[in-house]
């Protein structure tokens, strides 16, 4: 009887960490300038209209589409997505779930020492939440600290890759903070059938005084039950697929170019690629 052909390995599927065998594992982490890239999301409400996992969908989609596109002889692997987050902004609504801050930054301690004890080199952690920026940033040097062998980069998704806000219209590029225009039109290019109706505008009508803002350059704490009765914070009515997929190909072109960037370079000192 003659025997299947043979199949061969899918490149891709290669670069998940999770498949790999644990003597794969040891000969990638010994490879000069090995990077392991961990996507962060959340649990958490995201109006009427867009489902809990929004943040973590996105972070795993464009992180997935990014190492399909780079050289596949660069040493680099996607961990599993940690879906849970800090979301404490968002409770008061159902289903929002959020770790404690002492809880996330153990974790991101905990995994990325284990990683540098393999032999791991870099570790990025591609963030799509924007409520745990801080956060993650503050998880990064601590693990930094413990293990000053591993390079930790901590990056928020939508910040970075060129081509975004240039994108979105005003009123909505400075208001439009969750689960409007930009985060709508992304899930409908991504997984339309998640997106429910009832897309109507929300969010905060007084303006912060001038020089402040409730994100970027001079922000203020707060909580999303003080701004929206929904949930949305912007407008999500004008939102198409054609936008989001603009906004995809934006994001995955973005960080497709930092990463092979980094991939290809000996920073920090002493990495590089073999």
């Amino acid at each position: 009887m003659a025997s299947a052909p043979s199949i061969p390995p899918d490149p891709v599927r290669r670069r998940l960490f999770s498949e790999l065998s644990w003597p794969e594992v040891a000969e990638g982490a010994a490879r000069t300038g090995s990077t392991v890239v961990w996507p962060f999301g959340a649990i958490e409400q995201h109006g009427p209209h867009l489902p809990l996992s929004t943040d973590a969908l996105f972070a795993e989609r464009v992180c997935t589409a990014v190492l399909e596109r780079l050289p596949h002889d660069l040493p680099i692997w996607q961990l599993p997505t940690q879906s849970l987050g800090f979301s404490q902004e968002h409770r008061g609504f159902a289903g929002t779930l959020s770790l404690p801050p002492e809880l996330l930054l153990g974790l991101v301690v905990a995994v990325g020492s284990d990683l540098a004890a393999a032999g791991f080199q870099r570790l990025v952690l591609l963030n799509g939440h924007g409520g745990q920026i801080a956060l993650l940033e503050v998880a990064a040097r601590q693990l930094h600290a413990a293990r000053p062998d591993l390079a930790v980069l901590p990056c928020f998704l939508w910040r970075g890759p060129e081509g975004i806000a240039q994108r979105i219209p005003e009123p909505e590029r400075q208001r439009g903070l969750h689960a409007g225009l930009a985060e709508t039109s992304l899930m409908l290019h991504l997984a339309e059938e998640l997106v429910g109706p009832g897309r109507q505008a929300d969010g905060p009508l007084q303006e912060p005084p001038e020089g402040w803002s409730l994100e970027g350059q001079a922000p203020c704490a707060w909580l999303t039950r003080e701004l929206s009765s929904s949930g949305v914070i912007g407008d999500p009515a004008g939102a198409s697929a054609e936008l989001g997929q603009a906004l995809f190909e934006a994001l995955v072109e973005g960080w497709r170019r930092r990463l092979e960037s980094l991939l290809n370079s000996d920073w920090p000192s002493g990495t590089q690629r073999g």
